[in-house]
């Protein structure tokens, strides 16, 4: 497990310290060494190393990882270059399509975004190989809501994007006046019907972020 060496490090510090977090390395750990387990050992905090406190504009929250071959890499929604594109992945881009005119790349490669201040954290980090929500109730969700209450109390406007229910449960987290919350439907294809099309997240993102004298997101993923 690659651990974080950004600015990340001390605010997260004190959760290494807790014993819930004792339980999930070992758990994690346990995992690792006699299942298949999804990212990799070393993406796991891909999501904290691509995108330091300092520098997040945008938070995606995603729930667990992809839980087939070679999908995931640390960072919610998006996969490995030569992988296919998933369908709830699909979806985001159709909006984006109709939301900012971005063209649908070939991949579903979603560095691009971390790079430029877009946090995309899964509230869970791990899973077993085709198992979904398989590592869930372990103790990650504490550890990421702790991640989520230090980006509440930064004093400087961020964007929350909650896609479904999952998603905005966290919005107990976000009382700081500086932020915007999104929230709409989740972009499976179960529900991306019910409210996700036609929300225009990423347009009212870099709306929101002009207003406050910030440059905005490029959306644009580039063919690979």
């Amino acid at each position: 497990m690659a651990m974080i060496d950004n600015d990340w490090l001390p605010v997260l510090q004190p959760e290494f310290r807790k014993p819930y977090y004792r339980e999930l390395y070992q758990f994690i750990k346990t995992q690792y060494n006699t299942t298949q387990v999804f990212p990799p050992a070393e993406d796991i905090f891909n999501a904290f190393h691509l995108t330091p406190l300092s520098q997040v504009k945008v938070v995606i929250l995603g729930q667990d990882p992809y839980h087939e071959e070679g999908q995931a890499h640390g960072l919610c929604f998006s996969v490995q270059p030569d992988i296919q594109i998933p369908k709830s992945l699909q979806n985001i881009y159709k909006e984006l399509h109709d939301d900012m005119g971005c063209r649908i790349p070939n991949n579903g490669y979603l560095v691009k975004w971390a790079e430029q201040g877009v946090l995309l954290l899964n509230t869970v980090l791990t899973v077993q190989a085709h198992r979904a929500f398989s590592h869930r109730g372990h103790g990650w969700e504490e550890f990421t809501d702790a991640a989520i209450r230090i980006l509440n109390e930064q004093d400087r406007p961020i964007v929350f994007i909650l896609w479904g229910k999952a998603a905005q449960d966290k919005k107990e987290f976000l009382n700081n006046p500086k932020h915007l919350i999104l929230e709409s439907a989740h972009p499976s294809p179960l529900s991306a019907s019910r409210g996700f099309f036609g929300s225009r997240p990423f347009s009212r993102t870099n709306r929101f972020l002009i207003e406050q004298g910030l440059e905005p997101i490029d959306w644009q993923i580039e063919d690979i």
